[in-house]
């Protein structure tokens, strides 16, 4: 028979790509699941059996499927904290956000509070959106759940009926709050509502839960982003110092309070406030670069991996599937500084070259190994990127394969420019015996001078982009504060060999040995 206790831990290290729904199910035993106390003692630590038991029409596509996102799987294995009491003030205060259409009120709005509440693992949960309507909407959802679940009603009667006065009549069956006969509390509030203060007879809320908390762009600015994160620090938080703390939703404009929090789970930047509140941020991006190399979607079912890189140069990608509104947070380049071919097409190449910017390790931690290729046509006079990518790969035969596929792939290369500043004869062994010159360059000058050299030459006009690369152009909109600048480097340590930082005339024949 099945153990209950395996099921939490079949989770564990589980992305979208790994996880397979029937080997999860086939952890138990399903006469155990056929049977209330069963279904009870099964979904206790497990929130993601709960929710396919109780809840499976909330996980259904219009087709009938269920699919799962790297976000839902991480979600339940956080939500798993809760069944721990907490022990010390502002212990549990987490950020996750995701792209847009997610699922995030699902799952923190019913799925998760659902599950904890019927288990006892949550007593008192307090909800927040950017409006009461919204609040008490997603209360509506969680009551009618109550009311009309004959399964959620069998196994969980208590939590599924309001508590009674002596009178007969119910102590609070709102639309803003609902108390069950458990002793569980359900209160849902617009965050600028003029009434946020929440106890229950001596009961102060255990779950705060705010969920797009932010009003689109169109209706939002900087000084009411400042006045609803005042909101949040001064009169939500100290609701119960004690409370475990989510925060869900997505990016409505630079500055934003989630915005705030994508730069702190991203390493960019962390606010003061956030710093100061002991917030964790947890930031899920909508393609996925691998330890292989290669990219996947975040939900594969939901959203192809083609459909995501057919709009990934989009505003609207940055914003509501990245939440990384480009060009928000650097220092250099803006998107008016990208030049692409005209009419003329794809300048001829009079030299071109791969350079490489390697990491030592593929660690989770470590930087991206990237790669750029980039030509000179002496005939524009003028540099050409036409590819640029990063990507988590280990020093060893792998890279070395990719570096041969690149050279495959555009024949005109000549040269391999590569950074040695760590690890010089790593590269030296991997690199052997390569078709064309390999060249190792140190870096001695500080990064945002060279990247500074590079951005004068963008601007006038002196390299172009074969095509959008979105990527690199979203690297070189956030420099010097995006969490990685490895593509920047690359490029520019190409640039910056094609076209001297002194400009002078060069001849084809000191162009070829300056190569």
């Amino acid at each position: 028979m099945a153990t209950a206790v395996r099921a939490p831990g079949y989770l564990d290290g589980l992305d979208a790509e790994t996880f397979d729904l029937a080997a999860y199910l086939a952890q138990f035993d399903a006469r155990l699941l056929a049977d209330p106390e069963g279904r009870r003692t099964l979904t206790r630590l497990d929130p993601l059996l709960f929710g396919l038991t109780y809840l499976r029409h909330h996980l259904r596509d219009s087709e009938g499927h269920i699919t799962f996102g790297d976000a839902h799987l991480d979600w339940c294995r956080a939500a798993r904290k809760w069944v721990r009491p907490a022990t010390a003030p502002a212990e549990h205060r987490d950020a996750y956000i995701a792209p847009r259409n997610m699922g995030k009120s699902t799952w923190w709005f019913l799925i998760l509070p659902m599950w904890a509440a019927a288990h006892g693992h949550i007593k008192f949960a307090a909800a927040f959106a950017s409006s009461a309507t919204q609040a008490e909407t997603h209360l509506s959802t969680f009551k009618r759940e109550l009311d009309g679940n004959a399964l959620l009603r069998q196994d969980f009667p208590n939590l599924c009926v309001p508590a009674r006065r002596p009178s007969g009549g119910s102590v609070a069956d709102t639309q803003s709050m609902f108390i069950a006969k458990s002793g569980f509390v359900f209160a849902a509030r617009g965050i600028d509502s003029s009434n946020l203060g929440m106890k229950v007879e001596e009961h102060r809320p255990d779950l705060i839960l705010c969920d797009d908390i932010e009003p689109d762009e169109s209706s939002y600015s900087l000084e009411l982003a400042r006045k609803r994160r005042t909101t949040l620090v001064d009169s939500i938080l100290p609701l119960n110092v004690y409370a475990r703390v989510v925060i869900s939703g997505t990016v409505t404009m630079p500055g934003s309070i989630v915005h705030q929090l994508v730069k702190h789970a991203r390493g960019v930047e962390t606010a003061a406030w956030i710093r100061e509140e002991g917030f964790a941020a947890h930031y899920t991006p909508p393609i996925i670069k691998t330890t292989g190399g290669y990219e996947r979607s975040v939900w594969p079912a939901k959203w192809p991996i083609g459909y995501l890189k057919s709009i990934e140069a989009t505003r609207s990608f940055a914003k509501n599937y990245a939440n990384d509104p480009m060009g928000a947070d650097g220092d250099l380049w803006t998107p008016d500084d990208f030049r692409y071919p005209g009419d003329e097409g794809v300048d001829s190449v009079t030299h071109m070259m791969l350079s490489i910017d390697p990491a030592v390790t593929a660690k989770k931690g470590s930087d991206f190994t990237a790669m750029a290729v980039v030509s000179w046509s002496a005939q524009r006079r003028r540099c050409t990127v036409h590819a640029a990518v990063a990507m988590k790969i280990q020093p060893g035969p792998l890279l070395r394969e990719r570096v041969l596929a690149m050279l495959d792939e555009f024949p005109e290369i000549g040269l391999i420019l590569i950074e040695v500043n760590q690890g010089q004869d790593t590269w030296q062994a991997i690199l052997h015996d390569m078709p064309v010159k390999v060249k190792p360059v140190s870096q001695t000058e500080n990064k945002f001078v060279r990247a500074e050299g590079v951005l004068h030459h963008y601007q006038r006009g002196r390299v172009i982009h074969a095509l959008r690369l979105v990527e690199l152009e979203q690297q070189m909109c956030a420099f010097p504060k995006a969490p990685n600048d490895d593509l920047v480097d690359a490029v520019g340590s190409a640039v910056r060999r094609f076209i001297p930082n002194k400009p002078r005339e060069i001849s084809k024949a000191s162009r070829a040995s300056y190569l």
